[in-house]
């Protein structure tokens, strides 16, 4: 079943293949690259702080009051931050009931609207997490935990992460409509 532009692609020659092209297509290729290495560091280092913690309650019957906020840390940073390299693939969770039954051009066109909504609401969520990012610096937001870490870190992960996605989906946008006459 085709669902993505990319997936057309192989089947239709028709659909053009969206490789990297122009500076700013290599620039996010690189970043999505550096983030996939960063997030997955991440993930490994959260499953590693998870499970001292259970070692250390179960075993030394110690308390630990950073291992959650830490491991949640870098969970949220590692999907945030990846957000834009895994929509490079095109692998966010899509529903498409309709794409095997849809023409080629009306498939492309579709894809192309559905990501100029997908960049809006990605942008929109961009800004308003930069406002949250502001507030937190400006007001101390810390966590309420006995640790109290501050929140400025997770807001910045999102905010970037975000920031990220948006940019690689208008990326994606402007290559969809660059090539649009190429589609019949």
């Amino acid at each position: 079943m085709v669902h993505g532009l990319e997936e057309a692609a192989e089947q239709d020659p028709a659909v053009p293949k969206f490789e990297a092209a122009g500076p700013f297509a290599r620039v996010m290729g690189g970043l999505n690259r550096l983030v996939e290495i960063s997030s997955s560091v991440a993930l490994v280092g959260a499953s590693f702080v998870l499970t001292y913690a259970v070692v250390t309650r179960y075993f030394l019957h110690l308390s630990t009051d950073w291992q959650d906020e830490v491991s949640v840390f870098l969970i949220v940073g590692a999907v945030f931050m990846s957000s834009a390299a895994v929509q490079a693939r095109r692998g966010h969770v899509g529903i498409e009931a309709i794409v095997g039954l849809l023409p080629t051009r009306v498939n492309y066109v579709r894809q192309i609207l559905v990501d100029i909504a997908t960049f809006a609401f990605c942008a929109y969520f961009a800004w308003k997490s930069l406002l949250l990012l502001q507030e937190a610096v400006v007001e101390g937001y810390r966590t309420s935990s006995t640790w109290q870490p501050p929140l400025w870190v997770p807001y910045s992960l999102m905010t970037v992460g975000m920031l990220l996605l948006s940019l690689q989906v208008l990326l994606q946008v402007i290559t969809a409509l660059r090539h649009s006459s190429e589609v019949r």
